[in-house]
């Protein structure tokens, strides 16, 4: 295969892997629209079966090298605090926001995160955001004034709940990267997402007791919850690691954008998602102001 040919089959296995978390999303939303399942019951599952998944292919993959990082006791402690504080809150937060919003909303509004890291950022610098920070800052937070209320300020036509788990997303996403950052660099996704998903997972079991819930398990439920444990994580790991090994973790960040494009036209199209045109301007400028934000700057 020429290196053109490679970089192109790059692109469309990235792209596939974006689209498969957009897809995770959807049938959450499915779930939550059609089965009266919770976010609480949905998440538990996904955490469960998802990480045991995931540690499983990194042993297939990996073999010996998923235990390592229980032999550092400050990589384990670290481990630990992720899986609580990062996967644990990115997952609740972001599906919380699709049931009482839609996947199309709960992504685009999860996906402000660089604005927080940008923000942590800047504080831990002490200075101010540059003009073209404070540029982007700004077009964000008109794309939630619009997403949040169609451009009329004396109306909220998203749920105050939706509005803050999404954000809340956003923040725990943010959380997500910098605590997870230095660990999967060395120790690689499998091993930190799927050991910080299986117990986030175990807590979430604690907790929620999804054995009490009174879920119906037909086949669309069946085949909805597969679809968030291996297409929206196996299937998509897999497929964006392997895209990304391809192109560069700088294009695969970019390509990774079709995510929220996809939750939103399959909100739209398939789950009677109710959007109007100044939705659309918000989402604009919030995916707008990522994609600016991710390109690099002249020095």
């Amino acid at each position: 295969m020429s290196t053109k040919e490679n970089r192109t089959a790059g692109i469309l296995i990235t792209l596939s892997g974006g689209a498969c978390w957009g897809l995770s999303g959807c049938f959450g939303q499915y779930l939550f629209q059609e089965k009266g399942i919770t976010a609480e019951w949905l998440v538990t599952m996904r955490l469960v079966f998802a990480g045991l998944l995931l540690v499983v292919l990194g042993l297939m993959l990996t073999k010996k090298k998923m235990g390592d990082v229980w032999k550092n006791p400050v990589d384990k402690k670290r481990l630990l605090i992720f899986s609580i504080g990062g996967m644990l809150t990115c997952q609740y937060t972001y599906f919380a926001a699709i049931q009482y919003s839609n996947a199309g909303t709960a992504t685009v509004l999860q996906s402000l995160n660089p604005l927080i890291i940008l923000a942590i950022v800047c504080m831990k610098g002490k200075r101010l955001p540059k003009k073209f920070e404070a540029a982007a800052i700004f077009c964000a937070l008109l794309g939630v004034f619009f997403l949040s209320t169609h451009g009329d300020i004396h109306s909220m036509t998203i749920t105050m709940l939706a509005l803050i788990f999404g954000l809340g997303a956003a923040a725990s996403a943010a959380a997500y990267n910098l605590l997870s950052g230095d660990l999967l660099r060395k120790y690689g996704v499998y091993s930190v997402v799927g050991y910080a998903m299986f117990i986030a997972g175990i807590v979430m079991l604690i907790v929620v007791r999804p054995w009490e819930y009174a879920v119906v398990f037909d086949r669309g439920t069946v085949l909805a919850t597969a679809g968030v444990v291996i297409i929206g994580t196996a299937v998509a790991f897999s497929l964006y690691l392997k895209g990304v090994s391809i192109v560069g973790p700088f294009m695969g960040s970019l390509l990774g954008m079709i995510e929220p494009i996809v939750a939103v036209i399959v909100s739209l199209v398939f789950l009677g998602a109710d959007f109007h045109i100044m939705d659309f301007v918000g989402f604009v400028l919030i995916l707008g102001t990522v994609v600016a934000l991710s390109l690099p700057k002249k020095a």
